[in-house]
């Protein structure tokens, strides 16, 4: 992206904090100009000097009118250096809130597509150089272009062509510089992307630690993470040579620039075309204008470093949902749960073949439907299509005779409760973990759900009993824990419609008759999809649908699927 789109795009940020970004920059102008008056007063003195007009009450007020100055310079970078960079953090805080807020909205195909590690380096590091440059920039671009022109003025009317020479020299420096500051901005892009794909290869070793260990294979751990940790220094070491030229140049310039003055100030000074005490003044603004040009080319490093990280920021913004309210959505209420798919297909991305095709089906209101078939068939995807986690490729889904993408997706969801295959419990307490459910739930409510889920004995045993630390992902549960948990979940949620995919898997055969009787019990009034691969679980339902890549290839109760013969019933003798 383009530097200007960028900033274009940042500048929206400063807007609740104007009145804080005014006075920094007057604290700025301030600082510049106590800089700007020393140089001044030093040639004043230099001058009475050397004209023998010099007298102590003079030195004193000279004296005094300085320490002023400097009460007011410190004052001032008080401010710029306390509440500047707390707005600029700020101002980093709404960047993260803002992105965190869009990742949320964010669809299943792009997670499917991108790795954590990449966004996680995105809503941290990238953004920790934002608060440097929202604050600096502003005030180092303003405090060098007051002295670069203010410098100029008053030095054209100390000698102008002795500051033609000075400032025809900084285009050419400037021309150099830029050719290095190119090549730093695509040397922190690169350095961003690898940072992020070292953070996915860390959390990918750390989060699959049980199965590294079960394997023995901390070497191969090792030896990957050691590649793209060299990675990583390959790159920063192209940056750093980068930058490496960039100082050097401008250190050379700066040499250059102060040689030239002097012999060109020494020659005018010789021919008596400017005298001691403007000379004197010439070269602390001299000092003082090639100070402010290091300042800026310091600065540069750090503009690029928040220039990186805005332009990653806008990357992540500017994806556009794949699913998302369409302008006219309504909300869903009192919803009775009848389900119907019109000739509805599906396949994930453009290039990959169909996992569903043409499927039509009707669910009426309470009813209890079992989705069985071979792995691979499409059965947890119907069930994800309901919610819409993933966009239909063709077709409708209707609830309640009413296309689900005509909806809000919030009141969609909050009508259907999903008791998934795999298990995630958030890191924190049982009590949490079950009140995620319903928000702000009652303790005996919780503790109900807890109940009918065949949950509230073992959680009675834990340590702490319902304010129990789970650990990240529940580890420090067993898997039939964890699914009990997250079966009262849905119980504290109370939805019309039910999507269990193998929401008994991981019980042991006690703990799956006692969920099993709580299942019924809760599916009664309710719809009710089961998946299950565990045929005996789905004995019970109004019906079952048998699912291949072909589509649903049978439909019946239990006992009308068996009297068929057919791929049901290979598949319950099996």
């Amino acid at each position: 992206m383009k530097t200007n789109s960028l900033i274009k795009r940042f500048l929206p940020y400063y807007k609740p904090y104007v009145s804080t970004l005014v006075f920094d920059l007057f604290c700025a102008c301030m600082t510049t100009g106590c800089e700007l008056i020393f140089p001044l007063i030093v040639k004043e003195i230099s001058a009475r000097a050397t004209g023998g007009s010099l007298t102590l009450n003079f030195i004193l007020i000279a004296g005094a009118i300085y320490l002023a100055l400097r009460l007011i310079d410190t004052a001032a970078n008080y401010y710029m250096a306390a509440i500047g960079h707390i707005m600029g953090t700020k101002i980093e805080t709404d960047m993260r809130r803002d992105l965190f807020s869009h990742l949320e909205k964010l669809s299943f195909s792009y997670y499917d597509n991108t790795k954590i590690g990449q966004i996680m380096s995105r809503i941290t590091s990238d953004l920790f150089d934002v608060t440097e440059f929202a604050h600096h920039c502003p005030e180092e671009f303003l405090i060098a272009g007051i002295k670069i022109v203010a410098s100029f003025i008053i030095l054209c009317t100390f000698n102008v062509p002795l500051t033609l020479i000075l400032f025809g020299l900084i285009p050419i420096m400037l021309v150099v510089l830029t050719f290095f500051n190119r090549r730093m901005k695509a040397g922190f892009r690169e350095s961003r992307k690898t940072v992020g794909e070292l953070n996915s290869q860390v959390e990918d070793s750390l989060l699959g630690m049980r199965v590294v260990k079960s394997f023995a294979n901390e070497n191969i751990e090792i030896e990957k993470f050691t590649e793209g940790n060299n990675k990583f220094l390959a790159v920063k070491s192209k940056v750093y040579h980068y930058m490496a030229g960039f100082q050097s140049s401008t250190r050379f310039f700066e040499g250059f620039m102060y040689i030239v003055i002097i012999v060109a100030g020494a020659i005018f000074l010789i021919n008596g075309l400017i005298d001691v005490p403007v000379f004197v003044a010439y070269l602390l603004y001299v000092s003082t204008l090639l100070v402010s040009i290091r300042r800026i080319v310091e600065f540069a490093e750090q503009f690029q470093r928040g220039m990186t990280g805005i332009e990653r920021f806008a990357e992540i913004v500017d994806t556009v949902p794949e699913i998302q309210d369409s302008p006219d959505a309504e909300t869903l209420e009192r919803v009775e749960g009848e389900i119907t798919f019109k000739d509805a297909s599906f396949a994930y991305g453009e290039d990959l073949s169909n996992v569903l095709t043409n499927i039509n089906l009707h669910i009426k209101k309470g009813e209890n439907v079992a989705l069985v078939g071979p792995s691979g068939s499409g059965k947890t995807t119907v069930c994800n299509l309901i919610p819409r986690f993933y966009q239909l490729t063709e077709g409708q889904i209707l609830v309640d005779n009413r296309d689900i993408r005509s909806v809000t997706l919030d009141s969609l969801r909050k009508n259907i409760g999903i008791v998934q295959q795999d298990v995630y419990l958030f890191s924190g307490s049982v009590r949490e973990n079950i009140e995620y459910g319903l928000p702000g739930a009652k303790e005996e409510d919780i503790i109900e759900a807890a109940k009918l889920a065949g949950a509230h004995d073992f959680i009675m045993t834990l340590p702490n009993g319902y304010d129990t630390y789970v650990g990240e992902r529940g580890v420090k549960l067993s898997g039939g824990q964890k699914q009990r948990i997250s079966i009262a979940r849905v119980f504290l949620k109370n939805p019309p419609i039910l999507i269990l995919d193998e929401a008994t898997s991981s019980l042991d055969n006690e703990s799956e008759q006692l969920v099993q009787e709580s299942l019924e019990k809760l599916a009664k009034g309710r719809t009710t999809l089961t998946i299950a691969h565990r045929l005996t679980t789905v004995k019970s339902a109004d019906r079952i649908l048998v699912l291949t890549n072909e589509g649903i290839v049978e439909e019946g109760t239990h006992q009308e699927l068996i009297a068929k013969n057919g791929l049901y019933a290979s598949l319950y003798k099996i």
